[in-house]
């Protein structure tokens, strides 16, 4: 980690020295020492600038960073791990898009994601935790490939979540959507190789695609794909213009969304090993002003392998959340969500719902620097040891 970032650093500092000496003459004197101002026993310096170099039209980077403390409050004093207070690097993203064709829609994209991983797969077991940099997206995106649509292919964007993040749950800074959290419905995440399409109008939009089915950072088994959708109507007729993350757009949307997966290793655990064709589809909307939203969906899946134990995440379940703004560019707000999710696997014979709760604020300072502070508290029946408070400050960086 510390030669990547270190490797950042340099190209970082290279590109602005050599950015600087195309405007700036430098000079020395007897000693080496170097000079912006022309002066008596002082050289003029010969001004050889480099350029960047690559087989593309055009290249365009950005970064983005979740830095953030917390502080953990659980009710189970005896719990393993106990009480915890740390500094987090959640997520650092690093995105390169190449442009390699006439048409400037299309592009190739890549997603270097640097984020913390357990010590299962450490190199240094002694280490609960370190830092990894994988692949988050590596794709080639195609425009217009059919009217109104493109194309990805390679590891590219699952249909839902980018488009919730986007549309709905705008911190994923602090917390996942409810389809990918750990103690919420748990039941994909935002990449995997395959293919999608993406159809874009002002009162439809629509992915669908064919994928692996594990996702970005699980193992790969080869035994089946998942065919993933989205079809969301944009009632308003604002489907085209709902990128703009300062919510400046009134907005309402309708969405049915979901997974067929086959023989997916993502669905299988230790206690139910044959338990790879999970189903499962939800509903979702959302309504959208400058000062308010509301959003709110419901998911149902189904574990339809013939494995008689029912699979920890085939259930059911809801997610509401709302957020209110303020100030002239309301720039300020206040958000809460709630999660809840019930197995159709019993634990101690009993239903195990388990619930989440959100409440924070949030202060967008200029739009490269996002500041928010939330308490999450979880609550899961039948099993104590992750029911408790989480106590956050965090900072979203991108640029």
């Amino acid at each position: 980690m510390k030669k990547i970032v270190l490797s950042a650093v340099a190209a970082l500092t290279i590109g602005s020295v050599a950015a600087l000496a195309s405007e700036v003459q430098f000079y020395t004197d007897a000693n080496g020492q170097v000079f912006t101002q022309e002066g008596e026993g002082r050289t003029a310096l010969e001004n050889k600038s480099t350029s960047w170099y690559a087989h593309a039209d055009k290249l365009k980077f950005n970064a983005l960073a979740y830095l953030g403390y917390v502080n953990t409050d659980l009710r189970n004093d005896n719990q393993v791990g106990g009480n915890t207070s740390e500094f987090e690097l959640r997520r650092m993203y690093f995105q390169v898009k190449a442009h390699l064709l006439e048409d400037p829609k299309s592009y190739f994209r890549v997603t270097m994601d640097a984020t913390t991983k357990a010590n299962d797969t450490s190199p240094d077991t002694s280490k609960e935790e370190y830092q990894a940099v994988i692949i988050k997206y590596a794709y080639l995106y195609l425009n217009e490939v059919l009217p109104f649509t493109g194309v990805e292919i390679g590891v590219v964007h699952r249909p839902w979540i980018d488009y919730e993040e986007h549309n709905a749950w705008f911190y994923r800074n602090i917390a996942k959507v409810f389809v990918e959290a750990d103690n919420s419905a748990h039941l994909t995440n935002s990449a995997d190789l395959g293919v999608n399409f993406k159809t874009s109008t002002p009162y439809f939009s629509s992915e669908i695609g064919m994928f692996n089915g594990e996702g970005y950072h699980n193992a790969e088994d080869g035994a089946g794909n998942s065919l993933e959708w989205r079809a969301t109507a944009h009632i308003l007729g604002t489907g085209k213009k709902q990128k703009d993350k300062f919510a400046s757009v009134t907005y309402w949307d309708a969405s049915f969304f979901g997974q067929y997966n086959v023989a997916s290793a993502k669905h299988q655990d230790s206690a139910t090993p044959n338990t790879d064709d999970l189903v499962w589809g939800g509903l979702h909307t959302v309504f959208n002003m400058p000062a308010f939203m509301l959003s709110g969906q419901y998911i149902k899946s189904q574990d339809t392998s013939d494995n008689a134990t029912p699979y920890k995440y085939s259930g059911s379940g809801y997610s509401v959340h709302t957020v209110a703004r303020f100030g002239a560019g309301k720039d300020y707000a206040a958000f809460g969500r709630y999660d809840s999710f019930t197995s159709d696997l019993k634990v101690n014979t009993k239903e195990q719902e388990k619930r989440t709760y959100i409440v924070g604020a949030s202060w967008q300072q200029n739009k490269n620097i996002q500041w928010i502070a939330n308490i999450t508290t979880t609550d899961i029946d039948q099993d104590s040891s992750k029911n408790g408070n989480a106590y956050m400050l965090s900072a979203q960086v991108e640029f």
